[in-house]
């Protein structure tokens, strides 16, 4: 098998074919999850028409539905606001074919995020009938090295919520310490 004929650009090489960089975001939230702090940022710079541009990884990212991605892509090109991925794809939203495209490119976004989900939600299932302990395991919770501490208070007839403001913890990690106490 040979090597393909194309290779997709990097977000360097994309920039350098004539646009500035304004800021970069990096977003660690799932695509999936409506309130996204970075994206927030983005949708403001557009709005304000402090860039013409979004350069994307992946459009699947970008919406959280298909219903989502068409109204954002729909409010960016209000603002005249263009939207590019990294594999090339650009929509001109005064288009048909440009809107034909966008809702296309939004549902297969949504399927692929949907088939990911259900790929996890196999994978844990799967996981645990093997019987592997999922989640944290003991001794390795951040709030475990000061269960001593919160112990020793406890014991000493504190409220939760004072032991909480003496270590440095929520009233709700302390009872979930004390509760795990053994014996």
């Amino acid at each position: 098998m040979g090597t393909p004929d194309f290779a997709v650009p990097t977000l360097t090489e994309i920039v350098s074919a004539g646009h500035d960089i304004v800021a970069v975001f990096k977003e660690t939230a799932s695509g999936a999850k409506n309130d996204r702090a970075e994206r927030k940022k983005v949708m403001a710079l557009a709005q304000a028409r402090k860039i013409d541009a979004i350069l994307v990884t992946e459009l699947s990212r970008w919406g959280r539905s298909t219903q989502d991605l068409v109204q954002t892509l729909d409010d960016l090109h209000s603002w005249k606001v263009s939207v590019l991925a990294q594999t090339g794809l650009s929509f001109d939203l005064s288009t048909a074919s440009g809107k034909l495209m966008r809702t296309i490119m939004a549902g297969l976004a949504e399927f692929e995020r949907d088939l990911i989900r259900e790929r996890v939600k196999s994978g844990l299932a799967a996981a645990k009938a093997r019987g592997v302990v999922l989640g944290r395991q003991e001794g390795q919770r951040p709030s475990d090295k000061k269960a001593k501490k919160v112990l020793k208070l406890h014991e000493d007839g504190l409220s939760y919520r004072l032991i909480g403001r003496n270590v440095g913890l929520s009233k709700n990690t302390v009872m979930d310490i004390v509760r795990r106490r053994p014996g």
